[in-house]
């Protein structure tokens, strides 16, 4: 398979140049890899900005940290894992995980660590992106971005935040030289980082105050270590282990029903939350502010035993009074009360609908991502190309996320989707593709008509969900096996398309090119890693 298209003109000597481009490698991007590889295609390079796989697993490494997805569904379907110590798995061993796939299928050498992407732009006139990064400039016949949904800290804008003078960072940049020990604490936000960092502080802490803007829905954690002779069954009784994964798929799938299709059926979800929390917050004052005012599944749905103990702590105090300003060694809340920290954790998320990497990429017509989403919102083509930027794959784009099941089975699809795009390159001699404007509005417009009964928009609650114009532009509003469908083959009628210029008569050499954004980490960080 010959790799790289001939398209007329000369490379730029000043840049390296490369058929595909696989920015960050994480779970997108280094599934992407190796999908190429055992594809056969060589001509493709991983840029990752930290000094090692594994993208938000490499980098959130805070106390408690782990996945609330079961582990059965947290591995590639080409390679399951039997290793798993638990139904669901502890960050340090997702990240192991992750490592060892690099090493299985020999798709290290074709990384370059410690190198960030600071821009990416489309040339015409040669029909590829111009890619800058900190280690030098590149350039690409086609460009998958995969930056990664929760790849930049999202860091609340909160009077005199950078005066405090004690140790503050964020979740995902947690700083393990600060003791936390007999210290006063506070933890704002009250997410999924946090219902896993408040238990895991707490007992070490002098005192720990959290801070909750809305209640969130909690409910039981049903984790459990894995026996010895189940694993040795994952591991030898051929099927076992896909037929376990396939039946808790399953289950999972359910969850549509109650937030895509029917939300008044989430009801059924708010009684076990509701008998949760009776049972664990016996203080009907300290209940009643935990209990949250929309419905179940408008927000992420949360799930742990050791949340609401933590909070019934002596030394633990809910706080549900907004932030007013930070000072040199205190928070004070909107009610005027000041409350003495020592540290500040920040459980605030991740810019997803806007996030910083969209800035970095630049079209055909001169504006960035990030401009281009500015007038409609952030949309995609089936959450993978976007009119405008051509040779351009957006892996977990635009209504492509999934808040009940794993992501992997998207990623997955989208892989499936870009390998079939880079066959049709070469089989059709194509140069560039770009998604047509008209179909991708008439996509998004049935997207957001799925979207409109669902409990994300009907549910009562702001999230992080939802973008400026009221639509949520992040999740998928149907049952994940329907994206799946949809991305099984590279739809080409749907394109627009250029042919390659041959420069050995009737017989050009043709690749499918790529080039790559994956994982969140390929790319410059825009976030400062402390608050000072």
């Amino acid at each position: 398979m010959s790799q790289s298209i001939a398209n007329g003109h000369a490379p730029d000597a000043s840049r390296r140049h490369t058929g595909v481009l696989i920015i960050g490698s994480g779970l997108s991007g280094l599934g992407t890899a190796v999908r190429l590889s055992q594809e056969g295609y060589t001509d493709f390079l991983v840029i990752e900005r930290g000094d090692d796989v594994g993208g938000t697993w490499r980098v959130n490494t805070y106390p408690g940290a782990g996945c609330d997805v079961p582990s059965q569904l947290y591995s590639y379907s080409f390679a399951l894992n039997p290793e798993w110590s638990r139904s669901f798995s502890p960050q340090p061993e997702i990240h192991r995980y992750i490592q060892g796939i690099a090493d299985r299928y020999g798709v290290r050498d074709k990384h370059l660590f410690d190198c960030a992407m600071t821009s990416a732009r489309w040339n015409d006139a040669d029909s590829r992106w111009e890619v800058e990064t900190t280690r030098g400039g590149f350039t690409a016949d086609v460009v998958v971005t995969a930056a990664g949904v929760l790849a930049e800290p999202n860091l609340p804008d909160i009077k005199g935040i950078h005066t405090f003078e004690g140790e503050i960072f964020h979740s995902a940049q947690w700083d393990h030289d600060a003791d936390l020990s007999g210290k006063r604490v506070a933890v704002i936000g009250t997410g999924a980082s946090a219902v896993q960092i408040v238990p895991s502080i707490a007992p070490q802490v002098a005192h720990l105050d959290v801070y909750q803007r809305s209640a969130a829905w909690v409910f039981p954690h049903l984790t459990r270590a894995y026996l010895a002779p189940e694993r040795f069954a994952f591991k030898h009784v051929p099927g076992l282990q896909r037929l376990i994964r396939g039946l808790i798929y399953a289950n999972r799938e359910l969850f549509v029903i109650t937030q895509a299709k029917y939300p008044a059926t989430a009801r059924l979800l708010e009684l076990i939350a509701r008998v949760k929390l009776w049972w664990e917050v016996r203080d009907p004052a300290l209940r009643k502010r935990l209990t949250p005012t929309f419905r179940a599944g408008c927000k992420r749905l949360l799930v742990s035993n050791k949340f609401y103990p933590a909070l019934t702590r002596d030394n633990v105090d809910l706080v549900t009074d907004g932030i007013e300003e930070i000072r040199g060694s205190s928070i004070v809340s909107t009610d005027g009360t000041e409350r003495e920290v020592d540290a500040i954790v920040l459980c605030t998320g991740f810019q997803v609908a806007n996030s910083p990497t969209y800035r970095m990429f630049t079209g055909r017509d001169g504006r960035t991502l990030t401009e281009e989403f500015e007038i409609d919102g952030l949309q995609a083509y089936k959450g993978t190309t976007v009119a405008g930027f051509p040779n351009l794959f957006t892996m977990l784009g635009a209504n492509s996320g999934l808040n009940y099941t794993s992501l992997i089975y998207v990623i997955e699809s989208q892989i499936a989707y870009v390998i079939d795009a880079l066959a049709t390159m070469e089989k059709q001699s194509l140069r560039t593709f770009e998604v047509r404007q008209e179909v991708q509005d008439e996509y998004n417009r049935g997207v957001q008509r799925k979207m409109a009964r669902s409990v994300w928009i009907t549910g009562g609650c702001t999230s992080w969900f939802l973008d400026r114009h009221g639509n949520n532009p992040t999740l998928w509003p149907d049952f994940s096996f329907r994206f799946r469908r949809m991305l099984r083959k590279f739809d080409v009628e749907s394109y627009k398309t250029t042919n390659c210029v041959s420069t050995q008569g009737d017989s050009p050499a043709v690749t499918a090119p790529a080039a790559v954004s994956a994982s969140g980490n390929g790319v410059a960080d825009s976030v400062d890693h402390k608050l000072a």
